[in-house]
């Protein structure tokens, strides 16, 4: 065992798993904690020193500090690595063993292989992952389940991981008595694993960054790029790393995030669901910032289509992947009429993102790969579209948060929110990062949507289509109401993870303000399931 490094949770030394958390990497994640946790911490305090700004009435705004940078128009990022030359179909999904194989055979692209908003990090969750991603490399993952045989094709999907965001623990390993970064752990065991494997196989270590709000975010990461280069002896700027501009603060900042990762990075994405939770939570204190239903909230409302196009606007310029979203539509197998409602809305939506200027889209489902590589190939000829540089395009900061959306608030709206946040949360609770609901694939940042519209419906007293207003008793009601039926829609829910989603959601509806992530917030009965002494983690419940 490495010094000052505890493993909290059990760990079989016969299994896969022992050969994931081995003494070298373990000694790689102690050297990453302790060179990169207190700029962490620091980052995070920061994050509550903003939020308490805008609180106060500090509107967002480009930061006056960086206008150099957005100003100087000679700075590119770094040319596409192998394999990110052309991504027009990126699948995503978690990790576990049926996923990696079926996504990497799905004919995308690429494949971001998931331990953050599909992914409920159970240890097992987390370890496997590594695992099934190893084999994966290796060409290794083949097996046998229930008669069915699950072999790589020749040709799979190049591989993309997406870490947890800075703000989650990986509670079951502590460094000097402190928990590591999630973040680190994640990058951590597959960098050290896999990079040199990758290279060899003609790619490289390639990541998706989650959930940054501000631009010295983004420098921390590239410091840890630099120093994990040097640590395993390769090549400075090997890695390459594309980031989700899914926090509104860091709608402001994209300019800057590139600059900080210009030698590494591949791009940035449109996380629009993590987007629209973000726009809610950090205008919490503002009456005016109040959205209707969910279904009303498209990419096509001024302040989410302000925010596409000046991504796109922003990655050409600096020659780099403007990246789509995720359409959250699966097949619909049993109705064919309703299904194909639901991917001619997939046809729609992929159509609006290649014709703006997006390199490339998102998906959930290997069968919908087929219709947006159609749209795709008959509008984007080449392999990207870096040469849309879209100079057209001028948006203020006032157009970033112009929160005038069409819709109304309804009482379908509101028991769609509070059956998505039930059954997610309970599933979540029960080691599933996503589940179908209604034919849509829900994950944490979905969910987070809907619990913090909830939340801000009660807040501000928000009236329904009819004119009832919407009070605590008024969504305990719909509570009450839904529940039952959430074992229907999401039968791999216990009756005793309902009744904590349950006493979670009526909670939070009563909050001066909402929880940052529901992911933290559960993140206990995770961590209890693992057999973690609690003074190993920290519990808002």
């Amino acid at each position: 065992m490495v010094a000052g490094v505890q493993i909290h949770t059990k760990v079989d030394v016969h299994s896969p798993q022992s050969h994931i958390l081995t003494d070298d990497a373990l000694a790689f994640l102690a050297a990453l904690h302790r060179t990169f946790e207190s700029t962490r911490q620091s980052l995070l305090v920061a994050r509550d020193i903003a939020q308490r700004k805008f609180d106060s009435g500090v509107p967002l705004d480009f930061p006056p500090e960086t206008a150099h940078i957005r100003a100087e128009p000679s700075w590119h990022c770094a040319p596409p690595a192998p394999g990110l030359e052309d991504r027009r179909v990126e699948i995503t999904g978690p990790t576990d063993r049926k996923m990696v194989i079926n996504a990497l055979n799905s004919g995308a692209k690429t494949f971001m292989a998931d331990f953050e908003d599909s992914s409920a990090p159970t240890f097992a969750n987390m370890i496997n992952g590594q695992v099934n991603l190893r084999d994966a490399i290796k060409r290794q993952i083949d097996f046998e389940s229930g008669g069915k045989k699950y072999k790589l094709s020749e040709k799979p999907a190049v591989l993309i991981v997406r870490p947890r965001g800075w703000h989650l623990d990986e509670t079951r390993i502590t460094v000097d008595n402190t928990p590591v970064s999630g973040s680190l752990f994640d990058f951590g065991l597959y960098f050290f694993h896999n990079a040199k494997e990758l290279i060899k196989r003609g790619s490289g270590p390639y990541f998706y960054l989650p959930k940054m709000e501000h631009y010295l975010e983004a420098r921390l990461w590239n410091d840890v790029f630099l120093f994990s280069q040097s640590y395993i002896g390769i090549p400075h700027n090997t890695i390459r790393a594309t980031v989700l501009i899914e926090t509104l603060p860091a709608a402001f900042q994209m300019e800057e995030i590139l600059f900080e990762l210009r030698n590494h990075s591949a791009g940035l994405n449109c996380g629009r669901w993590d987007y629209i939770f973000s726009a809610i939570k950090k205008r919490r204190a503002d009456r005016s910032a109040v959205l209707p239903d969910r279904k009303d909230v498209t990419m096509t409302v001024p302040f989410m289509d302000s925010y596409v196009r000046l991504l796109i606007q922003t990655c050409h310029r600096r020659k780099v992947a403007a990246m789509g979203g995720m359409s959250a539509q699966i097949p619909i197998k049993d109705d064919p009429q309703a299904n194909e409602v639901a991917m001619e809305k997939v046809r729609a939506d992929k159509l609006r993102e290649v014709t703006a200027g997006h390199d490339g889209t998102w998906i959930a489902h290997p069968l919908i790969n087929q219709i947006a590589r159609k749209v795709f190939d008959e509008n984007m000829l080449g392999p990207n579209q870096y040469h849309v540089r879209r100079e057209d395009v001028k948006v203020a900061a006032a157009d970033l948060l112009n929160s005038s959306v069409p819709g109304k608030i309804t009482e379908d709206g509101i028991r769609s929110n509070v059956s998505v946040a039930l059954a997610y949360c309970g599933a979540w609770i029960g080691g599933n990062g996503c589940i179908p609901l209604n034919y849509l694939m829900e994950d944490a940042a979905t969910a987070e949507i809907a619990r913090v519209q909830l939340w801000q419906w009660v807040k501000y007293g928000a009236r329904i289509d009819t004119g009832e207003q919407i009070t605590t008793q008024y969504v305990d009601r719909i509570i009450a109401e839904q529940a039952p039926g959430i074992k229907k829609i999401a039968p791999g829910v216990k009756e005793n993870q309902l009744s904590i989603a349950k006493k979670y959601l009526m909670e939070q509806i009563r909050q001066q303000w909402p929880s940052e992530f529901l992911t933290s917030d559960l993140m206990p009965y995770l961590t209890m399931a693992d057999g973690v002494e609690d003074k190993w983690y920290r519990s808002s419940l």
